[in-house]
């Protein structure tokens, strides 16, 4: 049943809701801030804060949780509204449709708790869902429609963790999204750029995303105040009835006529699926690097594994002594990336379907084993899944997770945090709309292989399964269990190598957390070497060693805070729209 305090009536006028939270200030204080060009890089400072800090990916949902802690609010509670707004006026990323995995650190009891909010496949789901007519559909032609959307464990993750470790009324914290949503907020550049060069096809066939991205048949101009008025109203009726408003009634409804008849890929959701969606807190995964314990999200998330796998090859080499953007850090890094990604590529799945020897993974001797593979001259040309402890004979299929995604972090007054990586999976989706929000792609997190070499694959689609992440939340500890740094990014499988590398630079390298988001990024996934353009990245002679190299784009959105002696410091990716706000 769901909390009696969360059932609580409050009048709702717009009026009321901007006197009382202040409404009038997160509009203002959001619209005065100039979102960076999504094309270009924009130096940031780095924010400091004596009692608290949250970062995320717009200017609108950082004051949002702003609020809160000034309210008196908690980490947790400041991540609710923050998500709230997130999926509004960024909606490309992520929201109530999806997904999400949360840290949420307790300091007073020293206590680090997790939260699977991960979708699930519908009942109908078989490891052949993604065969048509004998054939087994491509990426494109997969992730768009009904078929590709998982029961959303936003709301049903958010309410959990608010009753267990928030303080103010579950109401309250609607507040800022409703007040936005009916009042209206700025279309931001990076909303806008994605908007004009998506091929995404889903958002011009289904006629509610056509409506409300494209006006007048034109994508949502930068600066145009857009309103969303069945956005608020669903939130609304969460706000008052709790989950069951989502989960039930009428958004139910809409969630599941959308899905099953969807002219794209219909789906088989049903009433079933919602009513019985529950997320899942799950035992922490940690390990040690260097003189500190950096902690994250267990499978079904590969993301916080494969970080720890990287930390943990990486432990065996002194990165301190290495410039950060040398020869020598890139490939180390680089080298212990393909390591992880290839172990991930095999193992990591939902675990109540299949095993993952995390702890055979983790283990100090196989990631010994693992560094000692590592040729210091040259990129190893052949590196395969290892056999750690408590493995099982697997195939092995890649399932594509593309740079999407959004993330926050969030440390309250009391030292209370949450890291928090939330996702819709591609941009925009699937492309359905319902009630002001997106549906999410996730099942395409799957793979859509089942079998390989006559072999299970671990991550296939399966009846109520969770597919595979890499979204990597994490937390770093001293030796005295004080939290020490939040740390998390969007960017779909890259996201391993960029809160990787973020972490590399603020324990090895003693960098800021803006520092650490700034520096240039390459990532690894076992396939080729992206270096980012316009970075001095691209001169390095890194093909002499070996390595096939592509000059790409590589849009991180690392948010990061890190503790000093004088309170905390927070920065926010310069490639994105986020900014760090603290008291």
């Amino acid at each position: 049943m769901f909390h009696l305090r969360f059932c609580t009536r409050l009048l709702w006028g717009s009026a009321l809701l901007m006197q009382s939270f202040g409404l009038i200030t997160v509009a203002q204080a959001a619209g005065q801030q100039d979102p960076e060009s999504a094309t270009g890089i924009q130096h940031k400072q780095q924010v400091r804060a004596r009692q608290f800090m949250v970062v995320s990916a717009n200017p609108y949902a950082s004051e949002a949780g702003y609020q809160m802690l000034q309210l008196g609010g908690t980490a947790v509670d400041a991540a609710v509204a923050m998500q709230l707004v997130l999926g509004l006026v960024e909606p490309q990323s992520s929201g109530i449709g999806g997904g999400l995995f949360m840290l949420a650190w307790q300091d007073k009891t020293k206590q680090l708790h997790t939260l699977d909010g991960r979708e699930t496949a519908p009942a109908a789901a078989t490891p052949d869902w993604f065969v048509q007519d004998g054939k087994l559909l491509d990426w494109p032609q997969a992730f768009v429609g009904g078929k590709a959307v998982g029961t959303p464990g936003v709301i049903a993750a958010l309410a959990q963790a608010q009753q267990k470790f928030g303080k103010l009324r579950w109401e309250q914290l609607f507040a800022p999204a409703i007040a936005l949503a009916e009042q209206g907020f700025k279309v931001s550049p990076r909303l806008h750029m994605l908007l004009s060069g998506s091929r995404h096809p889903g958002l011009q066939r289904f006629a509610n995303s056509r409506d409300y991205f494209y006006p007048d048949g034109k994508p949502l101009p930068v600066g145009f105040v857009r309103k969303n008025p069945a956005y608020a109203a669903l939130l609304r009726s969460i706000a008052k009835d709790g989950p069951q408003a989502f989960y039930q009634g009428d958004n139910a409804k809409a969630i599941i006529s959308a899905v099953n008849q969807a002219t794209i890929n219909p789906g088989q959701m049903t009433d079933a699926d919602l009513q019985s969606y529950q997320p899942v807190w799950r035992d922490p995964i940690c390990a040690p690097y260097r003189e500190v314990k950096v902690c994250g999200m267990a499978p079904p998330s590969s993301g916080s594994i494969a970080v720890l796998q990287m930390l943990g090859i990486l432990n065996h080499f002194e990165l301190k002594t290495l410039k950060p953007e040398s020869v020598a850090a890139v490939h180390l890094i680089s080298q212990a990336s393909r390591l992880a990604f290839a172990d991930r590529e095999r193992y990591a799945a939902d675990p109540a379907f299949s095993p993952v020897p995390v702890a055979g993974l983790l283990a100090p001797a196989y990631l010994k084993q693992r560094a000692a593979q590592i040729n210091l001259k040259a990129d190893n040309q052949q590196i395969t899944a290892g056999v750690p402890e408590g493995a099982v004979p697997l195939g092995e299929a890649k399932a594509l997770e593309y740079a999407n995604t959004s993330h926050l972090s969030v440390v309250d007054k009391d030292g209370n945090a949450v890291s928090m990586t939330t996702s819709i999976e591609n941009a925009f989706g699937s492309g359905l709309m319902v009630n002001g929000y997106l549906l999410n792609n996730q099942l395409t997190d799957f793979s859509l292989q089942a079998r390989d070499k006559g072999l299970w694959v671990a991550n296939r689609v399966e009846a109520g399964k969770r597919p595979r992440s890499s979204m990597a939340p994490m937390l770093v500890f001293d030796q005295h269990n004080q939290l020490q740094m939040i740390a998390g990014s969007p960017g779909g499988s890259r996201i391993i190598n960029y809160v990787a590398q973020s972490l590399v630079a603020m324990i090895d390298w003693q960098m800021g957390p803006q520092q650490a988001a700034d520096l240039a990024k390459f990532t690894h996934r076992n396939d080729v070497l992206a270096v980012e353009e316009g970075t001095p990245l691209v001169h390095l002679p890194l093909q002499e060693m070996g390595y096939q190299v592509r000059v790409t784009e590589l849009n991180s959105g690392l948010h990061l805070i890190k503790r000093d002696k004088a309170g905390w410091l927070g920065g926010a990716d310069p490639r994105r729209e986020g900014v760090a706000k603290g008291q």
